[in-house]
């Protein structure tokens, strides 16, 4: 799990350079399939009582336009 505080900090570290800045944004399941995040919503959780009171949702769709294989990981 990681929080939204360090999901901001990694972004921006992306975010500071101009080829992360242009990057397209996928998720990759555990098959290896990969998904383009297609928005972003903070939604508040409905039980009581739980450690988070708030979730950031991330929605994606099947790849628009398919893209190569991965060749290095910076």
């Amino acid at each position: 799990m990681i929080s939204g505080r360090l999901f901001r900090q990694v972004l921006d570290k992306f975010i500071k350079s101009p080829v992360g800045g242009d990057a397209r944004v996928q998720v990759v399941l555990p098959n290896g399939q990969f998904y383009d995040v297609s928005g972003i919503k903070l939604m508040e959780n409905k039980l009581i009582g739980v450690r988070e009171s708030h979730r950031i949702i991330i929605t994606i769709e099947p790849e628009k336009a398919r893209m190569g294989k991965v060749i290095n990981k910076l």
